[in-house]
């Protein structure tokens, strides 16, 4: 099956999934325009869709092409469009199964001869990420690692809220020691996937897979390293997993939303040995840094925008590093359907949306607690009560997963002002609720309409 024919029967699939117009708007005059090893990418045919396939239709992209090829890991967006292929080359493409069996012993021979592949995003270097007084210290500590691996900061402990850079600095070393030796054995993972790949592969019996997949590396970088909490099995194959590596001085890097004394339901052990190294905290950007983010990213983009405007997004959107992308993005977005150079005026137009209003300023927890419960049609007593029937429960669930989504609260202070819930319930309703998301529309929606009223 040639890419045109792979993306014909996803879009089959989606424009099921999907209303007409949804469908008609974001996905005509998308393609495949490349498949390499594990991943695809997908050709869209302007900044503006590109954004909203990856942050609204990502997940049911990704799970209509793996019904096609089940080796495929990884989808990533650009702006472009494949031209159609002639009758010559639509020809030499063969039979529909025959291709599909190429493409998938092509990435079969690819991963074999490439035993080292490692899912890092080449984006992500230190030459593209910029510092400030927020994240100085991490930023260092980070090269530091990354000249010397085992040696210098063993492990590299990085924590700090949501969007500040954490990710990036971790593949940043990942990425320059891979530059240096491409022999260098690396895994980058979530903490979510590490855990899922223990649980999956015990169950099958095949411990020591796993055991040999991470105790065989010259480093290891897991992202979000906090979710180890409550989960007791994990943690002891990760204390076994860390030992082997310390003692053989492979590098260890973690991230984490906060520091390892502040992570509940985690061993000692663990807590004490995320210690032993260095700890490396980044906090919000200073009002220089966030100017110079988005100058930094409008050159990457190749597009001039007004000092007026950086200062005035900059000035806007003051916790989240993330956030200032995406304003930029939209901003990008907004001048090239409109074909217009963006003045202020048309900035503060775009950026008056809610998901790119400075949210924790505008919104506190006792309010956004008071929309859902009338949202729901119950009280605000009710919500924060004990009663666990169906019609409270989903509420409160509803409730944590905006806090933490919103208001970046912790899971600790989610329980606390939800009456005093624990910390684990707390993260398991999240994650159940984002779960849910993927594949619910009338739980989409309700959170669309939640977060209009919070916002409104």
């Amino acid at each position: 099956m040639d890419t045109n024919q792979i993306w014909t029967t996803c879009l089959g699939e989606l424009e099921v999934l999907l209303s007409k117009a949804n469908f008609t708007t974001w996905f005509k005059d998308t393609s495949i325009i490349n498949i390499e090893k594990n991943t695809i990418t997908i050709g869209t045919p302007n900044a503006f869709t590109k954004e909203w396939l990856e942050k609204k239709y990502h997940n049911q992209i990704i799970e209509t092409i793996k019904k096609q090829i089940k080796e495929i890991e990884k989808v990533e967006y650009i702006i472009g469009t494949k031209k159609e292929d002639s009758l010559a080359e639509k020809k030499s493409k063969g039979s529909i199964n025959s291709n599909i069996e190429n493409i998938r012993e092509k990435i079969n021979n690819e991963k074999d001869d490439d035993k080292n592949t490692v899912f890092l995003n080449e984006k992500y270097c230190f030459d593209s990420f910029v510092v400030g007084e927020s994240n100085r210290l991490a930023h260092a500590a980070a090269m530091a690692v990354s000249k010397n691996p085992g040696i210098t900061y063993n492990p590299l402990f990085i924590y700090g809220g949501v969007g500040l850079g954490k990710t990036h600095l971790m593949q940043a070393i990942g990425n320059e020691i891979r530059k240096k030796d491409k022999k260098k054995n690396i895994i980058y993972t979530t903490c979510e996937k590490f855990t899922n790949e223990f649980i999956s592969l015990v169950r099958k019996g095949k411990g020591e897979q796993f055991n040999n997949n991470y105790r065989n590396v010259d480093v290891l970088m897991i992202d979000d390293i906090q979710f180890l909490a409550g989960k007791n099995g994990t943690q002891e194959v990760f204390f076994h997993t860390f030992n082997e590596l310390h003692s053989k001085s492979k590098q260890i890097v973690l991230t984490s939303d906060r520091p390892p004394k502040a992570i509940s339901a985690l061993e000692d052990r663990l807590v004490s040995r995320f210690e032993w190294g260095m700890l490396a905290d980044v906090n919000p950007p200073d009002i220089e840094t966030r100017i110079a983010i988005l100058e930094k990213k409008a050159i990457e983009k190749n597009i001039n925008i007004d000092n007026e405007i950086t200062h005035f997004v900059a000035k806007n959107i003051q916790n989240n590093i993330r956030e200032l992308e995406g304003a930029l993005n939209r901003i990008i977005a907004y001048a090239e359907l409109n074909n217009i150079e963006p003045t202020i005026n048309d900035v503060k137009r775009v950026l008056g949306e809610p998901s790119y209003s400075n949210k924790q300023r505008s919104i506190n927890s006792k309010d956004l607690m008071k929309i859902v419960a009338d949202f729901y049609d119950i009280s605000l007593d009710q919500l924060l009560g004990q009663k666990r029937n169906k019609e409270l429960v989903y509420p409160r669930q509803i409730t944590a997963y905006l806090l933490r989504e919103e208001l970046s609260l912790s899971f600790p202070k989610i329980g606390k002002e939800l009456g005093g819930k624990d910390h684990t319930t707390i993260m398991h309703a999240c994650n159940k609720i984002e779960d849910e998301m993927k594949n619910n529309s009338i739980l989409k929606n309700e959170i669309s309409n939640l977060k209009e009223k919070i916002y409104k």
